[in-house]
């Protein structure tokens, strides 16, 4: 009997959040915690080479809400897309004391944990799939977006592109060229559109952009060319911290643009 309960126990969880695409629950042993993510895989993703997805909640966030909030899987059904699930961590603009789920916010902070989560994650993939080494992305919102450029300035040689949403980084020093889209609110009251404007500034900098022409329509997004191969894009949503409805497209559109060379 425990043993059937526990396959249906399993049965369940590889259903998708929303009744179509199946979603596994994983765990990995990272220095002594137990870790978890939702994972998509492809039905070909052992015999062919597919694209992989890091999706970051924000803070107070799960998995199961990013995977319904970002639906990668669904817009990208041919990529793997893991949605990591964060730590009871100390935000940097709310909970001081640590209650809710997030991710360290720089270098050493938390031990690295969430650092070493990222590495035992990939390179698990790397052995149960055919990850195109080429095509690894990251995205998240708030401070899964914080995380997204953490692991840019950590761990950007895996990565092909990066699409953090309302977030900003503070040590620009580390950060390489890379191709990125950077998804903010015009009022967002949290993570102020002056600091993200800076960081937004700074990566064109970084990545040796040039002047910007429109990408998409449907909301305020600039594309800035890059000499280097780096562009760089900003959406600027008329809203505040919210993660916009459009954006899951607008990343999935961009990462399928971008290859590591």
């Amino acid at each position: 009997m425990k043993h059937l309960l526990h396959l249906i126990a399993f049965a369940l969880l590889c259903v998708s959040l929303q009744g179509e695409e199946p979603l596994s629950r994983r765990e990995w042993k990272v220095d002594g915690f137990t870790r978890e993510a939702l994972l998509y895989c492809p039905i070909n993703a052992k015999t062919e080479n597919s694209p992989l997805v890091f999706v970051f909640h924000g803070h107070g966030g799960t998995m199961g809400n990013a995977a319904r909030t970002f639906r990668i899987h669904q817009l990208w059904p041919e990529a793997i897309v893991v949605y990591m699930q964060g730590l009871k961590t100390p935000g940097q603009l709310t909970d001081p004391e640590g209650k809710r789920n997030g991710w360290q916010s720089t270098s050493g902070d938390q031990g690295d944990r969430d650092l070493k989560f990222f590495d035992v994650v990939l390179e698990s993939l790397k052995t149960d799939f055919k990850v195109d080494a080429k095509r690894i992305y990251s995205t998240g919102h708030s401070n899964g977006g914080g995380f997204t450029y953490l692991l840019w300035a950590e761990r950007g040689d895996r990565f092909a592109a990066f699409a953090p949403s309302a977030a900003a980084y503070r040590n620009f020093t580390k950060l390489k060229p890379k191709p990125a889209l950077h998804i903010a609110g015009k009022n967002d009251p949290l993570v102020k559109f002056a600091w993200q404007e800076m960081m937004m500034n700074t990566v064109r900098k970084i990545n040796q952009c040039d002047n910007g022409q429109p990408w998409e329509d449907r909301v305020n997004c600039t594309i800035y060319p890059s000499s280097i191969g780096a562009p760089f894009i900003t959406c600027i949503h008329p809203g505040t911290h919210q993660f916009p409805s459009e954006a899951p497209q607008l990343i999935v559109k961009f990462f399928k643009s971008q290859k590591q060379k």
